[in-house]
């Protein structure tokens, strides 16, 4: 099999299947949704061209992924662990409003799907970035966001597939299931926030302009299994709330997309 053919797999680039994807709001690719569609796609094809002049496809190989960070800096992996998956999220973060305040609003959990991008961040990090930027143009569905869930199998506009959900269970407690699919059971974390730093000054907006989530460290609370022992969110896409209550329902959710670094113990 050419080098080119076996990349595209890796990429997860089959976006002329037929998969259901989520329905593209048209208005949030109007201007800033465009360039980031365009700049995936052109990103994309320069990867493939590429590819035709290896030997071989780049190894799937995550002892070479390079956790992403910021400065200040959130504190590294603990010692003796080592990255098991990196998922794209996809998903809303929630938010409530108490009625008649003006103040700020207060986080109400999130809920994502989970898409596997073990292979294609850990080999070609940069478009892992470029996809989450344009996994966000592509608009959850009014039912999955009246439901509090989002269930696409793909992750638009690649072919990635999904590894699992993200969601809490208890209000307070970030959980993740990557025990889903019969094909990858990397296992199921409850989680506690560590630490947290703010996003890059130039990260990526939401669909109307919300500024990025902060990057977080997470770590395992009791009834972890896979040996899950560390959580990143980095690489954060929108999500933010706004700063005031102010016209706001007592219920909302803004849309965001992310990567998740998973670390596991041996």
């Amino acid at each position: 099999m050419r080098a080119s053919t076996l990349l595209l797999s890796v990429l997860g680039s089959t976006v002329f299947a037929a998969p259901t994807f989520p329905d593209v709001n048209m208005d949030a690719v109007k201007p800033a949704g465009v360039d980031s569609l365009s700049e995936y796609f052109t990103m994309l094809a320069a990867k493939v061209q590429q590819s035709r002049m290896m030997a071989a496809v780049p190894l799937c190989d995550l002892s070479k992924a390079v956790l992403p960070q910021v400065s200040p800096p959130l504190p590294p992996p603990g010692e003796g662990l080592y990255l098991k998956h990196i998922a794209i999220g996809r998903g809303t973060q929630n938010y409530t409003c108490p009625s008649n305040q003006t103040g700020p609003p207060s986080a109400a959990g999130a809920v994502a799907v989970l898409y596997n991008a073990s292979c294609l961040i850990s080999s070609f990090p940069d478009l892992g970035l470029a996809l989450s930027k344009a996994a966000l143009q592509f608009n959850l569905t009014d039912a999955e966001l009246a439901q509090g869930h989002v269930s696409a199998k793909h992750l638009a506009p690649s072919n990635l597939l999904m590894s699992g959900l993200h969601y809490f269970p208890k209000g307070d407690t970030p959980f993740f299931n990557l025990d889903l699919e019969p094909l990858n059971h990397v296992g199921e974390i409850p989680s506690a926030k560590e630490a947290d730093a703010a996003p890059p000054p130039n990260a990526p907006t939401g669909q109307k302009g919300e500024k990025a989530v902060k990057w977080l460290k997470l770590k395992a609370r009791e009834g972890a299994t896979g040996g899950l022992r560390e959580v990143y969110r980095v690489e954060t896409v929108g999500g933010s709330a706004p700063a005031s209550c102010e016209h706001m329902p007592e219920k909302f959710s803004v849309q965001y997309s992310t990567q998740y670094w998973f670390y596991a113990a041996s």
